[in-house]
């Protein structure tokens, strides 16, 4: 109740209405910390970096997905990105654009994806969400905030939104206590980083590279360079992702980050145990992608022991 509304009140009871004024308060801004920094700060008291898994929602299929991100939980993943299938996916390289397609074709609806999100709540996981700003947008950005902090969720990756133009999520995801990730790349200026540093909560994502997502055989020097800078201008955490692929280097780039990300590896492994004329992923490819993921856990894990 404003200070307006208690003096209105007490003028029409009669009631003396002079004194201090009642100071309006700020409404509907959350105290919770940020899960994802909790997360990141645990594992740092370890010296272990995190392990960040990417799947997108709705791969193989809706009742396979679910079951994929626990998965990724039970064998070693500690923050889990849930991705949201985009039919224009401009930082995508072929393997995610696939499988998004996939999940596309196979009924995945934004809607669906607070049950992955609760999934991986309770597998004892870190749920973010990786999505384009215009599925959030269209959808509502406080109707999107309020739908996902119910279900558990931590927060919101957003690979093509900056700082600059992010006021309505900025608010939302203050009024309910979520996370913010911006990206910073190779080529941005050290007022680019400040800033994406600045707004960002939880972590700040640095692309190892330019371009769209996908696996390569080796890392140039550019991320951990990235790295130093996103740091040297008051970033918290700085996790690492694009491009990250194998166990060798999971554990180079553990070494020096907060967390690394790992997207294109995991989604290969479903496709290929995926059978695209049958109606759900065949029996061994939750298996596969279990061996996957013990085998990069294991190595960013122990990066710097």
């Amino acid at each position: 109740m404003s200070a307006n509304t208690v003096m209105d009140s007490m003028a029409a009871r009669g009631g003396d209405t002079a004194g201090p004024s009642i100071p309006e308060q700020p409404l509907g801004l959350s105290a919770r910390p940020s899960p994802t920094g909790s997360r990141l700060a645990t594992l740092a008291g370890r010296d272990e970096p995190a392990f960040i898994g990417y799947l997108p929602y709705g791969f193989p299929d809706p009742d396979t997905s679910p079951r994929a991100f626990e998965t990724l939980v039970r064998h070693g993943v500690d923050i889990v990105e849930i991705g949201l299938p985009y039919s224009d996916p401009v930082m995508d390289g072929p393997v995610i654009q696939t499988a998004s397609r996939q999940a596309i074709a196979a009924g995945e609806r934004i809607e669906g994806v607070f049950r992955a999100v609760q999934a991986v709540a309770q597998a004892g996981g870190v749920p973010l969400v990786m999505s384009y700003w215009n599925l959030i947008f269209h959808y509502g950005v406080e109707r999107f905030a309020a739908r996902f902090a119910d279900a558990g969720g931590a927060g919101l990756i957003t690979p093509d939104l900056i700082p600059d133009e992010a006021g309505e999520w900025i608010e939302a995801s203050d009024r309910h206590g979520l996370d913010r990730i911006f990206l910073v790349a190779p080529d941005s200026t050290d007022e680019r980083i400040r800033v994406a540093a600045a707004n960002s909560r939880g972590f700040v994502y640095a692309a190892s590279r330019m371009g769209v997502t996908g696996e390569r055989a080796t890392l140039s020097s550019s991320p951990r360079e990235l790295v130093r800078r996103t740091r040297a201008v008051g970033a918290d955490h700085v996790c690492v992702g694009i491009g990250v692929s194998t166990p060798a280097q999971g554990r180079e780039v553990g070494s020096y980050a907060d967390g690394v990300i790992v997207g294109s590896a995991l989604v290969h492994t479903l496709l290929d145990g995926h059978d695209s004329n049958a109606a759900s992923a065949r029996p061994n490819s939750l298996d596969a992608l279990a061996a996957t993921t013990e085998g990069l856990a294991e190595a960013i894990h122990g990066a710097r022991r």
